[in-house]
């Protein structure tokens, strides 16, 4: 019998389902506002950051890539996601920034950690 994912992995499965629910609930609500862009986008990037989440932890999991460069990674992600998508999600419902430089700061951790992913994914595994 093979030991179940361990605890970051199941977190970063959390991530994505969190990600990919937040990514529909976003998708609803721009459909039905008027003015919803910045919606729309966050919409999408959670919506093509989540299967990506489930991929990086299948892959740690399975000691297929290196594990903590990819954990990093997947932290990298998450929180440009939270930054990112909470900014352009609170401007277009609460007509309010989440904090000044947050989707700038969002989309810089997201392209760390897709470097990251790269990194990780052409160094050998142990």
């Amino acid at each position: 019998m093979r030991p179940g994912l361990a605890l970051p992995e199941r977190l970063i499965l959390g991530l994505a389902g969190l990600a990919g629910l937040l990514g529909v609930a976003a998708s609803a609500a721009a459909a039905h506002r008027a003015e919803a862009e910045s919606l729309r986008i966050a919409a999408q990037f959670l919506l093509f950051h989540a299967p990506a989440l489930v991929g990086l932890a299948a892959l740690a999991g399975g000691g297929l890539i290196r594990v903590p460069l990819t954990r990093i990674a997947a932290a990298a992600l998450g929180l440009g996601l939270v930054l990112f998508c909470g900014d352009l999600s609170m401007r277009a419902l609460a007509r309010t920034p989440l904090f000044p430089m947050a989707a700038p700061s969002g989309g810089l951790l997201l392209m760390a950690g897709w470097l990251l992913v790269a990194v990780s994914g052409l160094l050998r595994t142990r």
